[in-house]
């Protein structure tokens, strides 16, 4: 069996997620550093494997599967440390719920559309760059209070600019959650009509 190299990031994606969550409970500096590189290691795979399958014409239904279930655990594992660990916080867990919970629907909505139709939801520019604000949410967010001493001008530490980066991605999730749900239901009772 030939595995392409899209796929072989995507499976690399899902191999560094138990690394990056037994890192995250490693003391000090190098407890908040490394989880930061495995993190943003994995996210720009997320970029590279969808980037290369495009270039190179190697989209496959692997790929097509393992991709997004990728990218759901290695966002939902990074959340609920953040959360578990008391850096998100309060009223900013409401961010990162919505932020999942998102990510389960349209998961869900995806799958019903390819079993009903053999076709998948376009993923918006609106999307991608949700998908890019939270990634560097997480990423600020995962550096601690290393990260904050690097990152410190006035009122706005590297946690600080995490959160507000965080709610930002919770409302463009909301709106391109609402856009995906629109057009994939829509769909779905215009093919019921025709039928």
């Amino acid at each position: 069996m030939n595995i392409k190299i899209p796929n072989i990031l995507t499976i690399g994606r899902i191999i560094i997620v138990p690394i990056f969550v037994l890192s995250f409970f490693i003391p000090g500096v190098v407890g908040d550093l490394v989880p930061f590189f495995l993190f943003v290691l994995a996210s720009f795979t997320d970029y590279l494997d969808g980037l290369l399958a495009r270039l190179y014409k190697e989209e496959s239904k692997l790929g097509e599967l393992l991709d997004p279930i990728a990218d759901k655990i290695l966002v939902a594992a990074a959340l609920v440390l953040l959360v578990m660990n008391g850096i998100i916080k309060n009223y900013e867990v409401i961010a990162a719920i919505v932020i999942l919970t998102r990510e389960i629907l349209i998961s869900g909505l995806r799958e019903f559309l390819a079993k009903k139709r053999e076709k998948s939801l376009p993923v918006s520019s609106l999307s991608k760059f949700k998908t890019l604000v939270q990634m560097l949410s997480i990423a600020m967010l995962l550096t601690g209070e290393t990260g904050n001493k690097i990152i410190n001008f006035q009122d706005y530490n590297a946690q600080t600019i995490g959160i507000i980066l965080l709610w930002i991605a919770a409302f463009l999730t909301i709106y391109t959650g609402y856009d995906y749900l629109r057009k994939g239901i829509g769909s779905a009772i215009s093919d019921d009509e025709n039928k």
